[in-house]
């Protein structure tokens, strides 16, 4: 199963802010724990390298990279051992960073324009960010009619509230969010929440055809 398909399968991709490594093991055991083991760890802060790292060695979740911004944050965030690099633009050079390392590259596309650019870089799968403000669940079904073969995973102001009107077009592999991990939360080690919420949204989940 390629990393397209380990998000097509879990649906819901937890976004991550860390703001100390300290707590990743802690974390991934959360997200295991609540059915979904597959994470963004975002590059926001200076523990983001070091806790993709930590939760990669483990063996039993996805991890990803966010917020990656240059190829030198691509080559930081493979060696550390992310399977999947998210920015939130498109970037020419990171993508063809990720395509060199041979890591699945989401960049942020919100508009024909965007999407066309991702299709001529021969990317099929983009990070439609940040989706609650560029128009939401009707945009992404207004441009998957001009790009059938394009798959969208919307970030940004999603939450328990509105995943599902994402997730009900075909358009959509899976949803990025953090209302499963916040980062206070986290900072705090209440990790019980974490899996709470987690088990939670799994469980809201519709059942894949």
């Amino acid at each position: 199963m390629d990393t397209t398909d380990q998000l097509a399968q879990a649906r819901l991709v937890p976004v991550v802010v860390l703001d100390d490594a300290g707590h990743a093991d802690a974390l991934a055991q959360a997200l295991v724990d609540g059915g979904l083991p597959l994470a963004e760890i975002t590059f926001r802060t200076a523990a983001g390298p070091e806790a993709i790292r930590i939760m990669a060695a483990r063996g039993d979740v996805v991890v990803g990279a966010g917020t990656v911004l240059t190829p030198e944050q691509v080559d930081r965030a493979v060696d550390a051992g992310a399977t999947f690099v998210v920015s939130p633009g498109l970037s020419r050079p990171v993508v063809e960073r990720c395509r060199e390392r041979g890591v699945l590259a989401l960049p942020g596309a919100v508009t024909a324009t965007e999407v066309q650019a991702a299709l001529e870089l021969g990317v099929e799968t983009v990070k439609f960010f940040p989706a609650a403000t560029s128009g939401g669940a009707a945009a992404i079904a207004a441009l998957a009619a001009p790009f059938p073969g394009v798959r969208f995973v919307p970030t940004g102001g999603i939450g328990p509230g509105t995943v599902q009107e994402y997730l009900d077009l075909p358009s959509v592999t899976a949803v990025g969010g953090s209302w499963m991990v916040p980062r206070d939360r986290i900072a705090a080690g209440d990790l019980a929440e974490v899996t709470r919420r987690t088990a939670a949204a799994v469980a809201a989940l519709p059942r894949a055809e």
